[in-house]
């Protein structure tokens, strides 16, 4: 490009930054996570809330949902056009969702076992006794897709039926750099010199597995300023991203040693509250969907937990996209969603 063409590009940057810092001044607050729903139990800094519904769920038996710890359950519920909460509303469920909440250095020594066996259990328990269930579905993304496993691996007689999302179950995989990355740190340094894991610190190894997306998205965002929608969409995503929680330190000690890095869970060794998590205990409908494109947990890291467990109604979900897509793209919406609704609705 010649020096006046180069002007001409100049000009025209300048000109749409202008004008989209205009276009910028005149959105208001960005909202997310809008599906109405009312905080229903409380056991310290964890909440459970039931969404509401404007008619009778045609899926008598409650779904209880668990996102992962290190990010907020809101990006479920990103927007009314792309909510995989409110759209599982739409085909009938009756959901209720786990918030973790914010460790602060208190929570520090806050372990798995309270989190699956005290928080989840004391969830699951209470829709239970709440709704005059035996057995609720359960729901897991990621990380809260394994937490989910284990605690229907030790509690099989209180789940109805397991549907996990982009959910790591063997941990050997080294086909990205997290699983890597995990496997070299100096946990037990992190934790006892820092009790909370700081959110920020997460981050940056998630980052370190795409190191030019946030290069690429930031020169997209120019043209997108001028489209006020797609520029709202993007700012709701972005808010999301930088909303995310500390973590216990004494849980993520765990997490790391026994799952990351000497892959336990997949092996038959994990222990947890003193019982071994056997796998072959899930016995119950199992739904694994898994991202074709995830990279962040690689399809061998989700995919061999179909030959362990010991349901015989067992089901695989291919997804083609990516891991966050798989709750919030449209193919999500329009095609993903109702598939899981009726496969529970179907074991109800």
């Amino acid at each position: 490009m010649n020096v006046s063409g180069m002007m001409e590009e100049m000009t025209r940057t300048s000109e749409k930054l202008v004008k989209g810092y205009e276009m910028l001044s005149k959105i208001k607050e960005i909202e997310v996570a809008t599906t109405p729903k009312e905080l229903v139990w409380q056991n310290d800094l964890v909440k459970l809330y039931h969404y509401k519904r404007e008619t009778p769920a045609t899926c008598k038996i409650p779904v209880l949902v668990s996102f992962a710890l290190m990010n907020r359950h809101d990006v479920l519920d990103l927007q009314p056009d792309r909510s995989l909460m409110k759209k599982l509303l739409d085909e009938g469920l009756d959901i209720y969702i786990m918030d973790w909440g914010y460790p602060k250095r208190q929570h520090r020594y806050l372990t798995m076992e309270d989190y699956i066996l005290g928080f989840m259990g004391g969830a699951v328990d209470f829709i239970r006794k709440s709704t005059n269930s035996p057995k609720i579905h359960k729901m897991g993304i990621c990380q809260g897709g394994t937490f989910s496993a284990i605690y229907a691996a030790l509690f099989p007689e209180k789940i109805q039926s397991l549907t996990v999302y982009v959910t790591p179950f063997d941990f050997g995989a080294n086909e990205c750099m997290l699983y890597k990355w995990t496997k070299d740190i100096d946990v037990d340094a992190m934790v006892d010199s820092l009790g909370i894991i700081p959110a920020d610190m997460i981050n940056k190894g998630f980052g370190s597995l795409k190191p030019s997306a946030d290069i690429s998205k930031y020169f997209g965002m120019v043209d997108m300023m001028q489209d006020e929608a797609k520029m709202t969409n993007f700012l709701r995503m972005e808010k999301w991203k930088n909303d995310c929680p500390d973590l216990a330190g004494e849980m993520f000690r765990k997490y790391i040693k026994d799952l990351w890095r000497d892959n336990k869970l997949i092996k038959g060794e994990f222990v947890l509250g003193g019982k071994m998590v056997n796998l072959k205990n899930l016995t119950m409908p199992f739904l694994n969907i898994y991202a074709t494109e995830d990279n962040i947990i690689p399809n061998s890291s989700s995919k061999p937990v179909m030959k362990v467990i010991g349901s015989k109604d067992k089901e695989e979900y291919a997804f083609p996209g990516g891991h966050i897509g798989v709750f919030v793209g449209s193919k999500s919406q329009k095609e993903l969603a109702p598939k899981v609704a009726a496969w529970i609705s179907e074991r109800s």
